[in-house]
Order: structure tokens, then C-alpha cells, then sequence
């Protein structure tokens, strides 16, 4: 195959390189199979291949790989896909973007504070769980868990199993026993569970989250686009904040050396759930590689 040109970039930073969510970024088309070693030779929680330099229907056709399956949507690849396509292919200041995607296409917008926003697909609420189920998944007592919101799974293209938690001490001490989880979400599709508190290690962040989703060949989570889409989204269902609009700061990656913030915004219109997603994008690193022999 040809040379390939990939670029390394951290998303959903502090302001910072080496803080938010790595990415790999390729501009090319290899066959999936590849596609797939590559993502699992660079090891990240996700990969992407811009897989033509021309527009279609006004966006890019991008796709989605973590280390061992390719997914149809993720929230920090989008920001992060973005951003090197504006810099690399457009090559000059653009207001959006659009990525197309199997779950359909995705704007992202470029603001002039710096900040890269997502709009997500309208969410979509599904089967409820006990606490029960949780805590032995995750390793902490029922009481851990907060009772005064439901325990649900949401997607707004990846789902995910929202678990709202009393406090910041409870949401370190979670562990995922794996074995229990899949059992519990094989016959569901959300990928992992996803746990938040108001308790925050920032003052002047909103929500503390942690995204344990060891299943697909990748780690805990430093910073999750997607879970945090639904996140928001359930916030303003379920009056989280007592409020009709969010518009917060959410923190994660703590626990494993990456703080990251992400910005959550959603409100109601015109029937739906209006979800946006922003943060701030690093340029790390970029690179060849080799042609085969």
C-alpha cells in the first residue's frame, strides 16, 4: 500500500498537550483489516481514517476504530477528526465542519475561544437498572449510589448505562468486575457504565465522570465525548440540576493521569433534546508510515 500520513492529537485538554484524549488520526484508505491492526498497534481508545481528501454531501467519510472492533460513533474522534481536517485538508479557517458517519453526519463547529463543539444526535432513553445490579458490578455498596435518579441506559449513537453517585470518594473507589458487566449488558447495547457526581475536584468544574469501559480493548476512559452527550441529555431529562437548559463543565481522567474537561450543553427544541459537546484539541505529533514490502 502507498504512505500513509497520521497525526497524534489530545482532545478535550486542559489547555494543554498530554492532558484530554489521545487520537490517532489517518488520512487514507487502507483495507479494514488493517484499519484495525493499525488501531490496535497505536493501542488508543480509538483510531480514525479519513478515508477521502474530497468532501461528500458536504462532509468526510471518517471511520471509527478502537482496539479491537470498529465502532459507528465516539465523541472525542469527532472533535479530534475534525480538527486535522480543517488544519490538513481545508488549510485555512473554517466556521464547521461535517463528518459522515455511520450514525449519520456530525457538524462541529469552530469557536473563537478555541473550543471545537460537537452536536450530537437527540438522545435516546432506554432500559432502566437497579442499583443492585451496579454496585456489584462496581464494586461499591448500594448506598453509594445516588436514589434519587434512575439508573439508565442512553445513546445518542454509543450507548451507555448512566450511574449517578453520592459522592466524589464513591466514584474513585469504583472498580469494574468485567465479568459481571458483560453479563449483565450482553443482552443490552450499551458498551459501558458511566459514573458521575457534582463533587468536583475543580471548583469551577460542575460534574466529575469516569467512563470504565474495559471491554472493547481499551482502558478506563480519559475523556469521553459521547458518554458526556448522554450525560448531558440525562441531566436535563431527569432535572438533575432543576433546570430546563445545561450549560456545565464536566472533568475526567483524573484517576488515570489525563484530566481532561469537557463542555456540556443541551436544552429542548422543538420536541427534542438539543445536545452540544466542546473542548479543546492539542497537535502532539505527526508522522509516515512505512509502505509494506
Amino acid at each position: 500500500m502507498s504512505r500513509m500520513e497520521f497525526f497524534i492529537v489530545d482532545v478535550f485538554t486542559v489547555g494543554r498537550k498530554y492532558t484530554g484524549n489521545q487520537l490517532a488520526v489517518y488520512l487514507g484508505n487502507p483495507p479494514a483489516s488493517l484499519m484495525q491492526q493499525l488501531a490496535k498497534e497505536i493501542n488508543f481508545s480509538e483510531t480514525t481514517f479519513v478515508i477521502s481528501d474530497l468532501p461528500e454531501n458536504g462532509g468526510y467519510n471518517v471511520r471509527i476504530f478502537m482496539p479491537e472492533v470498529e465502532v459507528d460513533f465516539a465523541g472525542h474522534p469527532v472533535l479530534g477528526t475534525a480538527y486535522v481536517i480543517q488544519r490538513e485538508l481545508i488549510g485555512r479557517p473554517v466556521e464547521r465542519v461535517l463528518l459522515n458517519l455511520p450514525v449519520g453526519q456530525i457538524p462541529v463547529t469552530f469557536s473563537d475561544d478555541g473550543l471545537l463543539w460537537m452536536r450530537q444526535n437527540p438522545p435516546e432513553f432506554g432500559h432502566t437498572f437497579t442499583a443492585a445490579d451496579l454496585a456489584q458490578i462496581l464494586n461499591v455498596a448500594e448506598e453509594d449510589i445516588d436514589p434519587r435518579f434512575p439508573l439508565q441506559e442512553v445513546s445518542t449513537g454509543m450507548a451507555f448505562v448512566l450511574v449517578p453517585m453520592g459522592s466524589l470518594e464513591a466514584v474513585n473507589r469504583a472498580r469494574v468486575n468485567l465479568d459481571r458487566l458483560r453479563a449483565l449488558l450482553g443482552a443490552h447495547d450499551a458498551i459501558a457504565p458511566a459514573i458521575f457526581c457534582a463533587e468536583t475536584l475543580d471548583v469551577e468544574n460542575d460534574i466529575h465522570v469516569r467512563v470504565l469501559d474495559d471491554i472493547y480493548g481499551a482502558p478506563e476512559d480519559p475523556a469521553t465525548g459521547s458518554a458526556n452527550g448522554c450525560i448531558a441529555a440525562y441531566l436535563l431529562e431527569h432535572g438533575y440540576f432543576g433546570s430546563d437548559k445545561i450549560a456545565i463543565r464536566s472533568e475526567q481522567g483524573y484517576q488515570i493521569g489525563r484530566p481532561s474537561l469537557l463542555h456540556l450543553a443541551a436544552e429542548r427544541a422543538e420536541g427534542e433534546i438539543v445536545i452540544r459537546v466542546g473542548g479543546r484539541v492539542e497537535m502532539v505529533a505527526q508522522g509516515r508510515m512505512a509502505a509494506d514490502e
